[in-house]
C-alpha cells in the first residue's frame, strides 16, 4: 500500500509514524514536529482501514484537535475524518460521561461548573460555615479540592488521609476536609461537575461499572495523546485503563517541556512510560525546524544540568543566528524602557512587526512596568490570556440563564440571575433560599417549585416575585427540545430582559456589552448551522457542553493584529515567535522562591527551557540588579539559569563577561562602586559604558536615629558618602549647600548622571 503523504516526514517522524503494533513513545523536541506526527499517524491508521470512530485522540486544547481534525481531513476526506473521537481529556469524557450519567447519579444535562462557578460555590460554603475568608481563601481552597481530584482523593478518603489532614492543619485550615465533602455534595445537589470532575467521575464510572470500561476499551482499537508529559494521575489512570487490553496506543511529548505541576501534571509519567508499557519503543524527534542553531544549542546546555530527563541531543540545520542578548539594568523601570528601545531596533532594523514579538516573564505582575513602557513608546501590545469572550460579565450572564434552562438544579446559575435583570428578589432572599435548600438537602429549585410545602420564610409579595421568575424558566425549560440552540437563546435573551435593560443606558461601554451578547448569539447560530450539516438539530445543552469547555487559547480573537505579546512562561508553551525577551531573570523571581526542592527547581529550569524555544531568530535575556517590590527597593542577583547556558552562545553586559572562559559570580562589591567613584567626576563619552552600581553590604535608613551616629559635614550627609535613590540608584554625594532655607546636595548617580536633590523629601538611604 502507498502513502505519499509520508515522503514529507523526515526519517526519525517517518519511524515513529509507521510502528503500529504495541505501545510507542514519542520524545518530541521542541519545534520538532511533535503536531505533524500525531496528524500523520492518524491519517496512516486510517489509509491502513482503521475505522475513524475506533480512534481517540486527546489533547489539551481544542484549537490543537481542531486544527489537527482539518489537516486530516485533507489527506483522508472529510467524510472519514469526522468520526474521529478526537479533543481534549475534558471534551471527550464529557461526551462519554452525558451517555453513561444515569449509572453514577447525574443526568445527561449535567452543568459543567468554570473556576469563577466552583470558586463561588466555595466562597459561599466558607460564608455559611462562618469561617475566617482570609485564612479560607477560595482560589486556595479551590486549588487543594483541585489537587485531590486529580490525585483521585474522594472526600471520605481525605477525612482518613493523614498526611492531607497534617498539611491543612499546618496551613491553619484544619475544616478543608469538611468544606471539601460539603462542596461535592453541593455540586451533586446541583446535577453538577466541575472540570476536576469530568476527569474523576470518568474514573468513578470505569471502576465501578466494568461492563462499560470493556465497551470503550473494545471501541477504541488506537489511542493516541499529544503533550503526555502535561497528564495528571487522573488522566493517566483513564488511559492506561482504556488501553490494557491491546495496548496499541501512542502518546508524544517531551519530558523538557513539563512545567504544570501546580495543575496537578505529573513527569513521572512519561518518565516511567516504559515501566507502565513493558514491550514498548521509543522514538526521539531531535531536529528542530523552528529555532537558530544559537538558539538550540543554548537550550540545550541549560536543559543539560536537570538530572530528571530522558536525555536526547536537540539540533537545528537552520543558520547559526546572533548570540543570546543579555541585558544588565539597575532597575525593573529602566527594564521596561531597555526592552522597549530594542523592540524598536527590531522593528526598524529586522523589519520585525509588532505580531513577531513577544515578552515573557515568570508572573503577572511584571507586567505592568513592560506595559508603562510600551505605551510611552506608542508600541500597541497585547496581553495574552487576558479576560477571555466567555469570561466577561454579560456573556456568563446569558450563559448562566441558558445553564439553568437546561438544568433547573444549576445553584450558581440561578443566584447568579434570579435577580438579573433587577425583579426585586434580593440578596437576603437568595441566602433564605439556599438556606432553607441545606436544611431540606434539596437543590434551590426544588424550594421554588413547592414554597408552601418547605415553608420557606419570605412575605406574600417575594413569594410572588419568585413565582414569576420560576414560571419564566419553567416555559423556557419546555421549549428545549423543540426549538433549536439559536432560537432558544434569543428567545431567552428577548424574554428575559437582558437585551431590553441593556439598551436603557446607550454609554459607548454598555453599547459594547450589546454588542457582546450580540456576538453570542451570532456565535450559537454558527454552531447550530454547523451542527445541523453534521447530525441534525443543535438543541442549547448541545451548545453548553462545548462552550462550558473551551480554553483561552480557544477564544483568542486578536492573534491576528499586529500587536507585541505579553504573557507568563506558562502561558507560551506551544507558540513561537521570531523575538523573544525573557524579563526578571533574577533569583527569588526566576527561579521561583517558593522552590522548596530539587525537583520544583528542576521544573523552573525546564520553564525557562520552554521559554528560550519559544524563539526563532532573536533572544533577549534581561535582569535588574533593583526591583521595587513590597513597598520598597529590593537589590537582586541574576538568575543562577543564566550561568547554566554554555557563555559561547550569549552576548554578554560588559561588567558580565567572563574571565578565564567561565561567567564570573556576579557577586555584588561596593568596593567596586567606591573606586569607581575616586577619580574627579566627569562626564563619559557618548559611547563609553560605565558599570552599573550593584548591591551594598548594608543599607541604614536616613532616620533620625541614623543621622545622629553619621558624621556631619556642613549638611546632614556627609559630603564623600554613598547614597541609594530608589530610581536613580547609588551615588556619591558631591556637595551640600543650603538653598531658600533647604537643604540640597548634588549626587553622582553614574549612567544616571548627576542630580540635584531637596534632602527634605528625597527618599535617601546611606551606605556604611
Amino acid at each position: 500500500m502507498d502513502f505519499p503523504f509520508l515522503n514529507e516526514l523526515n526519517e526519525s517522524q517517518r519511524l515513529a509514524v509507521e510502528f503500529t503494533d504495541g505501545a510507542s513513545l514519542v520524545i518530541a523536541g521542541a519545534g520538532s514536529g511533535k503536531t505533524r506526527v500525531l496528524t500523520y499517524k492518524i491519517a496512516y491508521l486510517l489509509k491502513k482501514g482503521l475505522a475513524p470512530s475506533s480512534i481517540l485522540a486527546l489533547t489539551f486544547t481544542n484549537k490543537a484537535a481542531r486544527e489537527m481534525k482539518e489537516r486530516i481531513a485533507e489527506m483522508v476526506g472529510e467524510q472519514t475524518a469526522r468520526y474521529l473521537w478526537m479533543g481534549t481529556f475534558h471534551s471527550v469524557f464529557s461526551r462519554i460521561l452525558r451517555s453513561e450519567a444515569e449509572l453514577i447519579g447525574y443526568s445527561k444535562n449535567f452543568t459543567v461548573y468554570d473556576s469563577s462557578d466552583s470558586k463561588s460555590l466555595i466562597k459561599s460554603i466558607v460564608k455559611e460555615l462562618k469561617l475566617d475568608e482570609k485564612i479560607y481563601k477560595h482560589g486556595f481552597v479551590h486549588s487543594r479540592i483541585s489537587y485531590a481530584k486529580n490525585n483521585l482523593i474522594t472526600p471520605e478518603a481525605y477525612q482518613g488521609n493523614i498526611d492531607l489532614i497534617k498539611a491543612d492543619n499546618s496551613s491553619r485550615i484544619p475544616l478543608l476536609k469538611d468544606i471539601y465533602k460539603i462542596y461535592c455534595n453541593r455540586c451533586k445537589q446541583a446535577d453538577a461537575m466541575d472540570f476536576d470532575d469530568l476527569l474523576m467521575q470518568t474514573n468513578v464510572l470505569f471502576r465501578n461499572h466494568p461492563e462499560i470500561l470493556q465497551k470503550y476499551q473494545e471501541r477504541f482499537g488506537y489511542i493516541l495523546v499529544d503533550e503526555y508529559q502535561d497528564t495528571n494521575f487522573a488522566q493517566y489512570l483513564i488511559v492506561k485503563k482504556l488501553a490494557e487490553r491491546h495496548e496499541r496506543i501512542c502518546v508524544v511529548g517531551d519530558d523538557a517541556q513539563s512545567i504544570y505541576s501546580f495543575r496537578g501534571a505529573n513527569i513521572d509519567n512519561i518518565l516511567q512510560f516504559k515501566n507502565t508499557y513493558k514491550n514498548s519503543r521509543v522514538f526521539k524527534l531531535e531536529r528542530n525546524y523552528r529555532s537558530t542553531q544559537t538558539i538550540v544549542n543554548a537550550a540545550n546546555s541549560l536543559i543539560d544540568k536537570n538530572a530528571q530527563q530522558i536525555r536526547k541531543t536537540v539540533f537545528s540545520e537552520k543558520e547559526t543566528g546572533k548570540p543570546i542578548k543579555v541585558l544588565s539594568v539597575f532597575t525593573d523601570f529602566e527594564e521596561g524602557f531597555t526592552v522597549a528601545n530594542n523592540i524598536n531596533d527590531l522593528r526598524f532594523s529586522n523589519n520585525y512587526r509588532y505580531q513577531d514579538i513577544a515578552i515573557l516573564y515568570r508572573t503577572n505582575s511584571q507586567s505592568r512596568v513592560m506595559e508603562e513602557a510600551l505605551r510611552k513608546q506608542n508600541i500597541p501590545y497585547r496581553i495574552y490570556g487576558g479576560l477571555s469572550f466567555y469570561q466577561r460579565k454579560e456573556i456568563k450572564d446569558v450563559i448562566a440563564y441558558c445553564r439553568l434552562v437546561c438544568n433547573p438544579n444549576d445553584e450558581e446559575a440561578l443566584k447568579r440571575i434570579i435577580n438579573y435583570p433587577a425583579r426585586g428578589i434580593g440578596e437576603t432572599t437568595v441566602n433564605k433560599l439556599i438556606e432553607c435548600a441545606q436544611l431540606h438537602a434539596v437543590s434551590a429549585w426544588e424550594v421554588l417549585t413547592d414554597m408552601l410545602k418547605y415553608n420557606l420564610a419570605v412575605n406574600a409579595g417575594t413569594a410572588n416575585k419568585l413565582a414569576q421568575f420560576r414560571n419564566m424558566i419553567d416555559v423556557f425549560a419546555q421549549q428545549i427540545s423543540t426549538q433549536n440552540a439559536y432560537e432558544m437563546a434569543n428567545s431567552i435573551v428577548k424574554t428575559s430582559g437582558i437585551l431590553s435593560d441593556a439598551y436603557t443606558d446607550r454609554s459607548p461601554e454598555n453599547m459594547s456589552k450589546v454588542d457582546n451578547v450580540e456576538e453570542l448569539l451570532k456565535a450559537i447560530h454558527e454552531f447550530a448551522e454547523a451542527k445541523q450539516e453534521e447530525e441534525g438539530t443543535a438543541f442549547l445543552p448541545d451548545f453548553l457542553s462545548e462552550v462550558s469547555l473551551l480554553t483561552d487559547q480557544d477564544t483568542d480573537k486578536e492573534s491576528d493584529k499586529d500587536k507585541v505579546t505579553l504573557m507568563t512562561v506558562h502561558s507560551a508553551k506551544g507558540l513561537e515567535f521570531k523575538a523573544v525577551f525573557i524579563v526578571g531573570m533574577e533569583e527569588e523571581l526566576f527561579p521561583s522562591p517558593f522552590c522548596q526542592s530539587e525537583r520544583e527547581l528542576e521544573e523552573e529550569r525546564r520553564l525557562f527551557y520552554v521559554a528560550i524555544t519559544r524563539a526563532e531568530e532573536r533572544l533577549f535575556i534581561s535582569f535588574a540588579k533593583s526591583r521595587f517590590k513590597n513597598g520598597k527597593t529590593n537589590f537582586s542577583n541574576p538568575s543562577r539559569f543564566i550561568k547554566d547556558i554554555d557563555v559561547q552562545y550569549l552576548d554578554l553586559p560588559l561588567e558580565q563577561k567572563p574571565k578565564q572562559g567561565r561567567i564570573g559570580d556576579w557577586d555584588d562589591d561596593l568596593e567596586t562602586e567606591r573606586n569607581r567613584f575616586q577619580k574627579p567626576f566627569s562626564k563619559p563619552a557618548y559611547n563609553e559604558r560605565i558599570e552599573l552600581p550593584s548591591t551594598p553590604k548594608r543599607l541604614v535608613k536616613l532616620s533620625s536615629a541614623s543621622l545622629d551616629k553619621i558624621p556631619v559635614q556642613n549638611g546632614s550627609i556627609p559630603v564623600g558618602a554613598f547614597v541609594k535613590h530608589g530610581i536613580f540608584g547609588i551615588g556619591k554625594v558631591l556637595e551640600t549647600a543650603v538653598v531658600n532655607g533647604n537643604e540640597k546636595a548634588d549626587i553622582d548617580f553614574g549612567e544616571k548622571g548627576i542630580k540635584s536633590l531637596l534632602l527634605k523629601f528625597a527618599k535617601l538611604e546611606v551606605l556604611e
